[in-house]
């Protein structure tokens, strides 16, 4: 290979010649640089591909074991994430589940709480219409009534919604006790409220319920305490009404004895074994006792009622008492078996108690009269009539006109003669006058 100058371009290389003799034959061929670079690189290309192929037969299976084990912790990386995120929903299945139950539980003894306060507003209904006639005297002021309280009271009726639902709650009405009076008339209906409870709810709105729960609780513990309160009262008026009505017979020294159901202790007189009551129990138990002390009034004055406690000449004087005077006629020492009222002849004569005439004409010096007998060995004469209204074996409410004064019989001017007898021994009229003063209120 010769190499020679070029004038234009300068120095350059020329291309290779290779001779080959092969006996008296002589070849001769020439290798370009590029041919020769050519070849070059097929010779790297082909050495790096038989180390690449030659490294692989050799790692193969450590690639393929590093990819499978990489391919492994992503799928165990995704099972996890899902597991995690089922776990989750599990969890807030179950908490939306225990909300839901508790809502419902709440709901139910809500309902359960109104059920049985109607169930008491039925039966105070009656109960509180007999107080009410009976009870006449003053209430006694332990407790505030219920009418003087201004509460909202709602009434429940609920139902559980969907988990996905929001709580809604909805509250109407005025206190069911507003018109309750301290003479025992009915409760005005109750109002309606209607709650729907959910669990799947913000914190926001769970507190809110809580809330609600709460606030109905303390409504419906008022409407408790309200009868309860009520309830006692009245039967502590009933009570007091008994015991004043006795009390006023026995301050009187009125020989009658009522055969009361009570003992008539004091309050302050009592004792025995601590036994707690079971607070479920206590309306029964209230109402019970209110309804024992409506029997006992009732009876007390079913019984004061038959006794000659109204006065027969209203707003007339006595001009003549019970008891030892002057006789008018003879003036000498006598007994006065009743007493003498002032009246003018014709004015009406009217009977002091319920009962029956026995006797209604002349009557010696009682000139003409009229004996009642009112049962329990008692009865009432009126005498020195002028005319009589009524006859034998007729039956008389008190206050009903029995007569007309007048002046017959052993008299001196015209009055009206009232005995009072038990078992027919006269007794002191004014006795039972100041008793029936007395006990007017109660009756």
């Amino acid at each position: 290979m010769t190499a020679v100058q070029s004038s234009v371009f300068g120095r350059r290389r020329e291309p290779h010649t290779v001779i080959i003799a092969r006996g008296d034959e002589i070849r001769h061929f020439t290798v370009r640089p590029w041919i020769a670079a050519l070849a070059g690189s097929l010779a790297i290309a082909l050495s790096i591909g038989y180390l690449g192929a030659t490294s692989y037969l050799v790692l193969r299976d450590n690639i393929i074991s590093a990819a499978t084990a990489r391919q492994a912790r992503v799928q165990q990386a995704y099972e996890d994430r899902i597991s995690a995120l089922r776990a989750q929903v599990d969890r807030i299945t179950s908490r939306q589940l225990l909300d839901q139950q508790l809502m419902e539980t709440r709901v139910t003894e809500l309902i359960e709480r109104q059920s049985r306060l109607s169930d008491r507003h039925g039966r105070l209904g009656p109960i509180l219409d007999r107080a009410g006639r009976e009870i006449s005297g003053p209430l006694p002021l332990s407790a505030p009534l219920p009418s003087q309280r201004n509460s909202a009271v709602p009434e429940i009726t609920g139902s559980i919604e969907k988990p996905e639902k929001q709580v809604r709650a909805a509250a109407v009405g005025a206190n069911p006790f507003a018109n309750w009076t301290t003479r025992g008339a009915n409760p005005s209906p109750m109002p309606v409220m209607t709650a729907y409870a959910s669990s799947a709810q913000p914190a926001s709105q769970a507190d809110r319920a809580d809330e609600l729960f709460v606030t109905i609780n303390r409504s419906l513990k008022e409407i408790e305490d309200d009868q309860l309160a009520h309830i006692t009262q009245l039967a502590d008026a009933a009570s007091l009404s008994a015991d004043a009505i006795s009390n006023a017979l026995e301050t009187a020294g009125l020989p009658v004895d009522l055969d009361l159901p009570a003992d008539g202790m004091a309050r302050t007189d009592v004792g025995g074994p601590l036994i707690p009551v079971d607070t479920a129990n206590l309306f029964d138990i209230r109402l019970r006792e209110l309804d024992e002390a409506l029997q006992t009034l009732s009876h007390v004055k079913s019984e004061v009622r038959r006794l000659p406690l109204s006065n027969p000449a209203p707003g007339h004087a006595v001009t003549s008492t019970f008891g030892v005077r002057r006789d008018p006629l003879i003036g000498s020492a006598a007994f006065h078996s009743g007493m003498d009222f002032r009246a003018p002849v014709g004015m009406e004569a009217r009977a002091s108690a319920a009962g029956t005439v026995v006797k209604a004409g002349w009557n010696g010096g009682y000139g003409r009269m009229v004996e009642i007998d009112h049962g329990q060995g008692f009865s009432t004469r009126y005498a020195h009539l002028s005319r009589i209204s009524v006859s034998e074996g007729q039956n008389v409410e008190a206050g009903d006109i029995v007569g007309r004064t007048g002046n017959t019989g052993r008299s001196t001017g015209p009055h009206l003669h009232y005995e009072v007898r038990q078992n027919g021994t006269p007794l002191n009229p004014l006795r039972f006058l100041k008793a029936g003063k007395a006990i007017e209120k109660y009756l």
